[in-house]
């Protein structure tokens, strides 16, 4: 095994040979007659580090060594250790020993020097040049195993040509990336402000901004293939400019359906066994402990939805202790968007992602992608001219037929589409299950009797004989909740099977015929030599639902309705299902969640959800089912977007076509449904949407990153620019020209001055945001004559607040300021009335904060004591985030004579009733939440309460002695005694009302 040093090439050779083997190979050499070695050591490293494109910080935590250290080594300040020295050359993937025997020869004295460092080294160097070598063997492996795509459709009965390079069929994913939003405007936002920030980026870029990312997305949407691309970019070295970090890092792709075959989870070493990698024995001791504790590594988890429901609290510690254990190592881990909660691994740091429906630029480049690899496979011109027309009809047909449109947003479902529309010649079924079966009648039948394909494997399967024992195959998966089977066992299965197919049995026993199936089937694939899944996990749900309903196992199905991984087998199986038995399973489904209350508001959607599945219901059963679904409908709070959203683009055409009727919150959770959902349907519903309402809705803003920035701003923001538009990217500065007189808007990101001002008039502007922009002077803004509400987030480069002085601003939110700042300008801002601080301040306390004293809303940051607050008499609002703990304070806040609004953390000391106070923004403080029998007795005039709080779980029984009070509930992860209070009292998600 040879490793590279800077362009020269080494394979064990000892100092007096380097220049030999340099000479030889044409690279550059370390040794030879050397002036100052330890220059030469360090001029090494450099060109290495140059070469493989690390910065420092990232050859910091590959290597696990100090700053200081690394530098000293780059620079040749120090003399390094030789432990040093081979730490560098693994992280950098360079053999050691043409370094080491440098560091030797630079020694003081040289003979004692380098006898002492080779002692030192030695067994560090046996060990490392092993590991080296082992690198190498697993990263070619891996680059060799996942180096193809198994392409749906493509090989028409070529079984050899459905393998795909990786490199021609990728295609990047545009994902929704969910960011935390900085406070903004009032202690008690709206919902549109508290809605977390989303941004919608191409894959490279999404993953380039965290190192710990949970992808969501629905079954065919690609989530496997963006795994399979990071492991093999990884593995090779070719990764994009925005994935850097991502250079020579050692990749694990992890399939959680195969690992938790074995039992439990596996730790580092135990990953290549419980992968069944034939390296597995290989590998040294402690080399992937080593490889992941030095920040060389990627662990992608593929697939959270595959584990059992029960399973999934296991993984959840497994990854968490994985995460605490190797702190450096980059996490993905990806999942169907059911199957966990939302937020879930947030406190671990991981980031959400979803993968958005492939947009009509994407469903082109696909089907472009899918025939240009066709073509490849191709016998003669005729073929390929062939494939040319059947391009060119299916790029017209996707964009002008809506059904077509609205089948084609993942890349399973348009290599589908592709495969069948060349199979007949043009001809396309309209929905989603006729395409299912015409698929499968595809590969299992038609294509190899079509093209003159006989008997292979000397058995001859009828498409109906092939299906049913499919479908035998997919029962047991599906029972047993696994995604894979050992071959064993599907022999197993088969061979039960055989007695009551005695055509089949004469044609061989039961391994023969899975032999068969496995062959020539196109279904099934064998991952390992033991092993045995479908092609797609949407082919296994197909088939186990169809054996379901042929066994008429109907309460196997309603008993499983709370489980995610049955949520397709059900839709399929009221699609199977013949009118009278889909209305029956539709009825189950309705009466378990009216028995049920925790599974209420999941069995009706899904039941609603399925319905729109069937062929033929009876008009009772459909107004049943609408019933139940208008009690879910519409969605009041963000979480039951959120929820309604994660059953997909069918959940559009159950929601209100416009605002008639609808309450603002109502309205406002229609619209951040449909634009949670995104994709060309979610465009088009939220255009309707948008023509026709009634009221502003400044949700309609909110979403705007999850669709083409130019069109969403054209066809939507034109007609509703309320609200603050964000301005994340230039291609939404450049779409703000369609927008007449912008008003409100947030520049979020690295805009200069100019380009902030381009599109927008100073002199109109009446709301403005700046966020972590390169701003530098807010002197730009003495001709906003109209300006009224400023806030400024992160703008490090300013250093001089002044600029601001003498406006007419009735609002001013700082945060995160420079600590250099000073606040003095504020007493001349004679209009203002709320004035918000969310940064570490300079003071002791309030009394000296210079501000008018006619302000009336007042929120503090972290640092001063509320002493001194009750010189603001005028206040109706306050909020603080340090802790309210001393008897002085709590009086204070009891003399404000308008003090209705009060935001504040933390249990409650020394305190004294405040009968004022109406209205409570409670939050907890430092995991510690507040008691709320405290909030009865502290404010006794309380109408309306909110609870924040990621992870807390507020019980609110203590509240029923407060006489008409609301609860907004809706920013805690779940509360205890939501059904003492009804809708009109509580807000929170629907889900929550059975606890």
């Amino acid at each position: 095994m040879e490793h590279t040093v800077f362009g020269g090439v080494f394979a064990g050779v000892r100092a007096n040979e380097v220049e030999r083997e340099r000479s030889r190979s044409g690279g550059v050499g370390v040794a030879g007659p050397v002036e100052n070695p330890l220059g030469r050591l360090a001029e090494c490293l450099r060109r290495l580090r140059a070469e493989r494109e690390l910065s420092v910080d990232a050859l910091r935590a590959r290597s696990g060594l100090g700053r200081t250290t690394v530098s000293q080594a780059l620079n040749g300040r120090a003399v390094p250790s030789p432990g040093t020295v081979v730490a560098l050359a693994r992280a950098l993937r360079a053999d050691p020993e043409p370094l080491l025997d440098l560091l030797a020869q630079g020694s003081a004295a040289a003979d004692t020097s380098k006898a002492s460092t080779e002692r030192a080294g030695s067994e560090v160097l046996a060990r490392s040049a092993a590991e080296l070598r082992f690198d190498e063997r697993y990263l070619a492996y891996v680059r060799d195993r996942h180096a193809n795509l198994t392409v749906f459709g493509l090989d028409l009965g070529r079984t050899q040509q459905a393998r795909w390079s990786l490199d021609a069929a990728y295609l990047s994913l545009e994902l929704a990336v969910h960011k935390e939003r900085h406070p903004s405007r009032h202690v008690v936002d709206e919902d549109v402000e508290r809605a977390p920030s989303v941004s919608v980026e191409r894959a490279e870029r999404a993953l380039s901004g965290s190192a710990r990312l949970v992808l969501r997305g629905h079954a065919g949407g690609g989530k496997t293939t963006l795994l399979q691309w990071l492991t093999v970019s990884a593995a090779s070295g070719k990764v994009p400019d925005e994935l850097a970090s991502w250079r020579g890092r050692v990749p694990f792709l992890l399939p959680l359906r195969t690992l938790s075959r074995h039992g439990a989870l596996p730790g580092p070493e135990g990953f290549l066994k419980g992968l069944e990698c034939p390296l597995a024995d290989a590998q040294p001791p402690g080399w992937a402990d080593g490889v992941l504790a030095s920040g060389r590594g990627a662990i992608l988890v593929d697939g959270v939805d595959e584990v059992p429901q029960e399973q999934r609290a296991a993984a959840e510690q497994w990854l968490e202790g994985l995460v605490a254990a190797y702190p450096t190592t980059v996490f993905v881990v990806t999942t169907r968007p059911t199957a966990v909660p939302q937020g879930w691994l947030r406190s671990t740091g991981f980031t959400e992602v979803a993968v958005r429906p492939m947009s009509t630029a994407d469903t082109a480049l696909f089907v472009g992608r899918w025939h240009t690899a066709a073509r490849l496979c191709a016998q003669d011109t005729a073929e390929r001219r062939h494939l040319d027309e059947l391009e060119a009809s299916l790029r017209t047909s996707v964009r002008a037929q809506r059904d077509l449109a609205e089948l084609a947003t993942s890349p399973l479902m348009c290599a589908v589409i592709c495969a069948l529309h060349r199979e007949r010649r043009g001809y396309l079924p309209h929905t989603r299950m006729e395409l299912y079966a015409a698929a499968l009648s595809m590969l299992l039948v038609r294509r190899d009797r079509e093209r003159g394909v006989g008997a292979p494997e000397s058995m001859d399967l009828s498409e109906q004989q092939s299906v049913l024992l499919l479908q035998r195959l997919a029962y047991w998966l599906i029972r047993n909740r696994q995604q894979e089977m050992d071959v064993a066992t599907a022999v197993s299965v088969i061979d039960v099977a055989l007695p009551s197919m005695p055509q089949i049995a004469e044609q061989g026993d039961a391994e023969r015929v899975l032999e068969h199936l496995v062959a020539r089937s196109g279904l099934l694939r064998r991952p390992t030599e033991d092993t045995i899944d479908f092609i797609h996990r949407t082919f296994q749900d197909y088939l186990g639902a169809k054996a379901v309903v042929e066994a008429r196992d109907f309460p196997l199905l309603v008993d499983n309705a709370r489980d995610d991984q049955w949520e397709d087998v059900i839709r399929m199986a009221v699609a199977h299902a013949g009118p009278t038995d889909g209305a029956k399973l539709l009825q189950r489904l309705i009466r378990r969640g009216d028995q049920r209350p925790k599974q209420r508001a999941r069995t009706h959607l899904l039941a609603a959800a399925a319905l729109r599945y069937a062929t033929e219901i009876d008009s009772e059963t459909r107004a049943l089912v609408d019933d139940r679904t208008r009690a879910l409908m519409p969605p009041r709070t963000y979480q039951d977007a959120y929820g309604l959203a994660a059953l997909g683009p069918g959940v559009l055409d159950l929601l209100p076509a416009t605002d008639a009727g609808l309450e603002e919150d109502e309205g406002t959770a229609v619209i951040h449904t449909a634009g949670i959902i995104g994709g060309d349907q979610a465009h088009a519903f939220l255009h309707r949407f948008a023509k026709t309402s009634q009221r502003p809705y400044p949700a309609f803003a909110t979403h705007w990153e999850r669709f083409d920035v130019d069109e969403y701003a054209r066809d939507i923001l034109a007609l509703h620019a309320m609200g603050n538009l964000r301005i994340r990217s230039h291609a939404q500065r450049e779409a703000l020209r369609h927008i007449h007189s912008v008003t409100r808007v947030a520049f979020l990101g690295n805009f200069t001055v100019e380009e902030i001002f381009e599109h927008v008039s100073v002199e109109n502007l009446l709301d403005l945001e700046i966020s972590d922009t390169s701003l530098s002077d807010v002197s730009v803004l003495q001709n906003a004559r109209v300006l009224t509400y400023l806030f400024l987030h992160g703008c490090s480069s300013i250093r001089d607040l002044d600029g601001l002085a003498n406006l007419g601003l009735q609002e001013l939110v700082i945060y995160n300021s420079p600590l250099e700042c000073s606040f003095d300008f504020l007493v001349s801002l004679r209009k203002l009335r709320n004035l918000t601080l969310l940064t570490e301040l300079p003071w002791r306390d309030l009394t000296e904060l210079r501000a008018s004293e006619n302000l009336e809303n007042l929120q503090v940051g972290f640092g001063p004591s509320i002493s001194g607050v009750s010189r603001w008499q005028e206040l109706r609002t306050f909020g603080t985030s340090t802790p309210v703990t001393r008897l002085h304070e709590w009086q204070e806040l009891a003399d404000l004579p308008n003090l209705g609004t009060l935001s504040m953390a933390g249990n409650f000391g020394n305190a004294i009733p405040c009968p004022r106070v109406k209205d409570l923004w409670l939050v907890s403080h430092e995991g510690r939440p507040a008691d709320l029998n405290d909030v009865v007795s502290t404010f006794p005039g309380l109408t309306h309460l909110t609870l924040a709080g990621d992870q807390w779980v507020p019980d609110l029984t203590p509240l029923t002695g407060i006489e008409g009070i609301r609860i907004d509930a809706s920013h805690v992860k779940s509360v205890i005694g939501a059904n003492i209070f009804d809708e009109k009292q509580l807000l929170a998600p629907r889900s929550q009302r059975s606890k």
